[in-house]
């Protein structure tokens, strides 16, 4: 994760806020993920959902993720906990990759930590955003 600044909806920052308290009674409770998670919502420029540029990922986002190492592309949804299942692609956000991606831009690196080392992603292109689509409430 880089230091700059990201872009993240009003409308998702407050489902990630009581996400993250929610998350403090379950099994995520001791997780580092919910403090990297609340790391990148402080140094995030809240936006509202209508005023987010179509090339950042937000919530319910597709995005195609291209590895600088390998070139290789492979493409997620990011999604609420409940919603995530790998084998379709689905990332929580409290996954690493999850955490690593949200509110970044259209070119964007950023580097997620993997059991093997470190891998480095650019973000190549977004498939979908609920938001430039018109969905504000995904």
């Amino acid at each position: 994760m880089s230091g700059g600044p990201i872009h993240i909806t009003k409308f998702d920052l407050e489902r990630l806020k009581k996400l993250l308290l929610d998350a403090r009674f379950t099994e995520y409770r001791k997780s580092e993920y919910l403090e990297r998670l609340q790391l990148e919502i402080d140094r995030a420029e809240v936006v509202l959902p209508q005023d987010v540029p179509s090339d950042v990922i937000t919530m319910n986002s597709v995005v195609c993720l291209e590895d600088l190492d390998t070139e290789e592309e492979e493409s997620y949804t990011l999604v609420f906990p409940a919603d995530a299942d790998l084998k379709q692609g689905r990332i929580s956000i409290l996954a690493p990759i999850g955490t690593a991606m949200l509110g970044y831009e259209v070119g964007d690196s950023f580097d997620w930590e993997v059991p093997a080392g470190k891998r480095r992603l650019r973000v190549k292109r977004i498939l979908y955003q609920p938001e430039a689509s018109g969905d504000y409430h995904l």
